[in-house]
């Protein structure tokens, strides 16, 4: 299935980080912005086979922060946000037809494709002091991709009201589940 959206960058099997178990050698000077991009001592990455190598060795760990993870060594690294940007959305299907279900996939900044269904939920954060929504999208293993503006009004544009959980809630429908992106407004509520 995430063939049929050019997924050939995610065929390509990750290391399997979470068996890893080395010993902790402290924090580097690396950090991933707000907007996907990667600097290392304050100077931007600007090879993007480089930044897909370290983001192939990426781990979350239990107690929130991420690391750079090698059978050999683990350093920590700064994340201001999510170590992703979701930054094209695909659409294959629309659900009218008998048997057709949409899906809905998203293209990150490292080239992995990552659909929307239950193994890779969306939730919205909403800042309590602007209400500005803050999309996300599961990628693997904890990790998440901002899902940039732009891509966000494209869903935005395909969402349809409806009710999830006895709430009204805008929400768009991917692999069969809806995905809520926000309540309906009590005074826009049928």
């Amino acid at each position: 299935m995430i063939a049929r959206f050019g997924g050939e960058a995610n065929l390509r099997k990750k290391p399997p980080v979470h068996l890893w178990n080395p010993p902790f050698c402290g924090e580097i000077d690396m950090r991933i912005a707000r907007n996907g991009d990667w600097y290392y001592m304050g100077t931007p990455i600007g090879r993007p086979a480089m930044v897909r190598l370290f983001s192939s060795i990426l781990r979350r760990e239990p107690d929130e922060s991420y690391v750079l993870v090698t059978p050999a060594e683990k350093c920590r690294i700064r994340v201001d946000d999510a170590p992703f940007t979701a930054v094209e959305l695909t659409v294959v299907g629309d659900g009218a037809g008998e048997g057709e279900e949409r899906l809905i996939a998203f293209r990150t900044n490292v080239d992995d494709i990552v659909p929307l269904d239950a193994e890779h939920p969306l939730h919205v954060s909403v800042n309590p002091a602007t209400g500005e929504p803050s999309p996300y999208i599961l990628v693997r293993d904890r990790l998440e991709a901002l899902i940039g503006r732009s891509v966000y009004y494209e869903l935005v544009n395909m969402a349809e009201e409806t009710e999830l959980g006895g709430r009204r809630v805008f929400a768009v429908r991917s692999a069969g589940r809806w995905f809520p992106l926000g309540d309906v407004p009590w005074g826009d509520a049928a």
